[in-house]
């Protein structure tokens, strides 16, 4: 790749942001600003924000692109009008990223909105999508991309398979699931060692509740708390844990303070004990929790195809990384990546299955020999061996490959 090369990404999209996508796209313009002689900008709008900070700082990235906030029209209207106002903004700030991105005169322009990308193809530049969900709504978008042979990357199997069920060719389609940055986990930590800093790492975030801190064994989730993401079961399988011994915990990590609420006013008294909401954390914290939690669960919805196809979830690959053994309900979303070996998988919807299989984890753990490691052990080790192929830089690697840029 030669040193004139440019690489220009538009986000149409609040940032910093406590949102997963945050995480993602900041992620991938440092991973490909890491490839050699490219220079990226990455190209986003102002919006009025509680989260403060700049992006390098707020998500710990390395200082290697550069990030150009553009001055955009942002207002917001009461009640449902305000679904107006963000339709009305959106359309607006994106002929505005779009205008600025094209003074840069780039080789290659990456976006995840189709609005973005179907803007600047009618300027014939080099333009890749990445697409996160299919839906009917948008199929305008895709039969303009399809009709140019528009470059896709898609973030999972099964959403690549409903693009070429409606007409884009093959190669024209790559799938790059999401990542991690492995190195923000740091060395796969086990047994005894584990203990020791679990013990630490408790009174850090239960300074305030000594019975937390003494629990027996912790389950956590991470991750926003959407309806398609299945998070409610929890509070069954919370019911079904404290039946089998009171000393565990289901910990959920993450989710708006309204998103919260709602979760906690569904609580039962009796349930409260033995399930813990506390909403989201900055992401540095993310691998903390992940050593303090004895395992770590991944759920989503059966019946809703952006949680059974179209889904990659940073935290899967996040708790791939950690160490931390995996129970997750086998939805093919999950499977394109988890399996038998790597992690605890359990039929979706059932609540006792999933409780069953997080007890399997704790029971192994309570009989924990260092001369024959068991079940989480094993998992685990496993999950951290193949995680490590998902790196933001083998994505970043694999894209641009596909996308011409790097041979």
């Amino acid at each position: 790749m030669n040193s004139s090369k440019k690489l220009i990404y538009i986000a149409n999209l609040r940032l910093p942001t406590e949102k997963a996508y945050g995480i993602q796209i900041t992620k991938m313009c440092e991973a490909f600003a890491s490839q050699d002689g490219l220079d990226v900008t990455l190209v986003y709008p102002f919006r009025k924000n509680l989260e403060k900070g700049d992006i390098f700082s707020y998500y710990s990235l390395k200082n290697n692109f550069k990030a150009k906030e553009v001055m955009v029209w942002d207002f917001y209207l009461p009640g449902f009008l305000n679904k107006v106002a963000f339709l009305v903004k959106n359309y607006f700030s994106a002929k505005e990223l779009v205008k600025e991105a094209l003074r840069e005169n780039a080789d290659v322009y990456y976006t995840r909105e189709e609005l973005v990308a179907y803007l600047l193809s009618k300027h014939n530049k080099n333009v890749v999508f990445e697409c996160h969900r299919f839906s009917n709504k948008r199929k305008f978008f895709y039969s303009h991309f399809k009709k140019i042979n528009l470059k896709i990357v898609a973030i999972s199997d099964g959403l690549k398979q409903d693009l070429m069920k409606f007409g884009i060719k093959d190669s024209n389609v790559s799938v790059a699931r999401d990542g991690v940055d492995p190195g923000e986990f740091g060395v796969l930590i086990s047994g005894e060692k584990r203990k020791e800093i679990q013990k630490k790492l408790r009174e850090e975030f239960f300074t305030d509740h000594n019975d937390r801190r003494r629990r027996k064994k912790i389950a956590v989730y991470i991750g926003s708390l959407y309806p398609w993401k299945g998070v409610d079961i929890l509070i069954k399988v919370a019911e079904h844990l404290k039946d089998i011994n009171p000393n565990y915990l289901i910990w959920i990590v993450g989710g708006s303070k309204n998103d919260v609420e709602v979760l906690k006013k569904g609580l039962h008294p009796n349930i409260v004990p033995f399930i813990y909401v506390n909403g989201a954390v900055p992401h540095k914290e993310v691998a903390k929790i992940l050593i303090v939690a004895d395992c770590a669960i991944l759920t989503g919805k059966e019946d809703k195809l952006i949680s059974a196809k179209y889904t990659s979830p940073l935290k899967m690959f996040e708790y791939m990384a950690s160490g931390c053994p995996i129970v997750a309900q086998k939805l093919p979303s999950f499977l394109e990546v988890l399996n038998n070996q790597n992690s605890i998988l359990v039929k979706p919807g059932d609540p006792k299955e999933l409780a069953d299989g997080i007890y399997k984890i704790f029971k192994s753990l309570d009989d924990y020999n260092p001369e024959e490691p068991e079940l989480p052990e094993r998992i685990s080790k496993k999950a951290f061996e193949d995680v490590q192929k998902y790196s933001w830089n083998e994505r970043a690697k694999k894209i641009l490959t596909f996308s011409g840029f790097l041979v």
